[in-house]
């Protein structure tokens, strides 16, 4: 079993079709076809179904994914290792986060890695909700992942981030009593837009409310967390979101203001324990400075 079978197989399975795969990876039809049928002979067994235009995998297809990538992987922690005496020149890491820790800080950290390492690539990937970014690491889709600071993440490694300070945001109609501290329990009557329960936005709005002794009164919940200030702005209702995303806010026109207590969140990188991958132990070094 060759590396650019494997390959061409996780190609093939991302984009449905030998033919996506094909220009995605700019080789001919013919060359990916070869190699499944040398891949599927070695097995005995076939990885994909033909349908019509597309392919599905197979039982035996679905059981090798997992592995495949991991042995992609572990070739390319070979390969940037060359290239570690050249300051990573080039390579790929691949990042789960958050939305909301995603906007702040991993963007920053971001740009700061892309100015030491241009060479580079970063895939950043938006998972369903914050258990699922450890979920993603412990697989091996991502080599590294932010998350809060509550979610499990037994046999890995966490590195703690900044903390960030938590605001509540207003429509753009006078109401509120800006940058003057607002007690949550007067936030607590105001109507909320927010996103669905067990998402990072939505519990950091139950747990400060919680805290006061108090239950949000939802009168909007989106799935889509970049809608949420565009529906504060139309006047739907008010919300509470982490620094960075609520001075956006306010810049658009949004009155915002500090909760009384204060309240805070609280980020963590995590990634397997063990050796990482060149690029992924820069970018861990580059959060440490930082932090």
């Amino acid at each position: 079993m060759e590396r650019k079978q494997l390959e061409y197989f996780l190609a093939i399975a991302g984009h449905g079709s030998f033919t996506g795969a094909a220009a995605a990876l700019r080789v001919a039809q013919p060359s990916l076809s070869y190699a499944i049928r040398a891949l599927e002979k070695e097995i005995g067994v076939p990885v994909f179904r033909r349908l019509g235009r597309g392919v599905a995998l197979t039982p035996t297809g679905e059981a090798l994914l997992t592995p495949a990538r991991q042995i992609v992987r572990e070739f390319a922690k070979l390969h940037t290792e060359a290239l570690r005496v050249t300051e990573l020149a080039s390579g790929r890491l691949d990042i789960v986060a958050v939305t909301t820790l995603t906007v702040d800080p991993l963007a920053s950290f971001v740009g700061e890695f892309r100015s030491r390492y241009p060479g580079v690539e970063i895939n950043i990937v938006d998972p369903e909700n914050s258990a699922a970014v450890v979920d993603a690491v412990r697989r091996g889709d991502c080599e590294l992942g932010l998350t809060e600071i509550d979610i499990p993440a037994e046999g890995m490694e966490v590195l703690d981030l900044p903390e960030q300070e938590i605001f509540a945001v207003f429509p753009p109609d006078g109401r509120s009593r800006g940058r003057t501290p607002v007690p949550a329990r007067e936030f607590a009557k105001h109507d909320v837009v927010t996103t669905p329960t067990g998402t990072t936005t939505r519990s950091t709005i139950d747990a400060v409310l919680a805290d006061a002794g108090a239950k949000a009164r939802i009168a909007v919940e989106v799935t889509h967390r970049a809608a949420i200030v565009p529906l504060v702005l139309a006047g739907a209702g008010a919300s509470i979101l982490p620094s960075r995303l609520a001075h956006d806010a306010a810049a658009l026109g949004a009155v915002i203001a500090p909760l009384d207590p204060p309240a805070t969140r609280h980020g963590v990188v995590v990634h397997p324990s063990g050796p990482l991958s060149p690029a992924a132990q820069a970018f861990v070094d580059l959060v440490r400075e930082s932090c």
